[in-house]
């Protein structure tokens, strides 16, 4: 079986704008990931990161370069089928959480598998282990205005997780987050980092790119 990184990107560039006021926002950048890594990116506000997410994530396109992602040929990829790869390869972890608040923990950690297609005894199942596996078995029925925010984010891990996807996407983790609460939810990362998760996590913070094994730091759209 060829063992193939979970991210491999070559001279990606991306543009915003048209005519003069065209904006690169990332110029040349080229990145590899091996599976069960847990990588930072790291860079200020303005710098790329968040197009970079969001071109590894498939929430955005690019103008040149090559991208594969755990195997798929993202370069040749039409955009269309974006949603259907995105939802097999990756899990995501946001700063905001994105839970639905009028929903239980248990149901927003099923969501995502009602919508691939599964029926509710299935998600319902798979979401009750992944639950329990981030410590919320006795929460499950709670929404997330009952929750702390450690909890919250744990309900959010679970989430990224249930799908069994290849690759964990965080952006920003711990930015809602007290700093204990913060350290709390990245030593869980790490952690699932241990098992086997491939852990991508785009940050600002120094001592947060620290949590991780190896940091790719960005500025002005390039990798320095």
């Amino acid at each position: 079986m060829t063992n193939f990184p979970v991210i491999e990107m070559n001279n990606i560039v991306k543009e915003y704008g048209k005519g003069g006021g065209r904006v690169r926002a990332l110029d040349g950048v080229s990145i590899r990931v091996e599976k069960g890594e847990f990588v930072a990116i790291l860079g200020p506000s303005g710098s790329g990161k968040t197009t970079l997410m969001n071109i590894i994530g498939l929430m955005d396109s690019f103008d040149e370069g090559d991208y594969v992602l755990d195997g798929v040929d993202i370069t040749k990829a039409k955009e269309r089928s974006y949603a259907k790869i995105r939802n097999s390869k990756i899990g995501f972890v946001f700063q905001r959480f994105n839970l639905i608040p009028k929903y239980s923990a248990l149901y927003n950690v099923a969501l995502p598998l009602l919508v691939s297609g599964s029926n509710w005894r299935q998600a319902k199942t798979k979401a009750k282990e992944v639950l329990e596996i981030v410590g919320l078995a006795d929460r499950m029925k709670h929404k997330p205005t009952e929750l702390s925010g450690g909890q919250v984010q744990r309900v959010a891990i679970a989430r990224a997780l249930v799908g069994g996807s290849p690759l964990i996407l965080a952006d920003e983790p711990t930015g809602a987050l007290d700093r204990k609460t913060g350290i709390e939810v990245l030593e869980y990362m790490q952690s699932l980092n241990r098992e086997g998760k491939t852990v991508i996590m785009i940050t600002h913070d120094q001592n947060i790119a620290d949590m991780a094994q190896r940091t790719v730091r960005i500025e002005d759209g390039k990798i320095v």
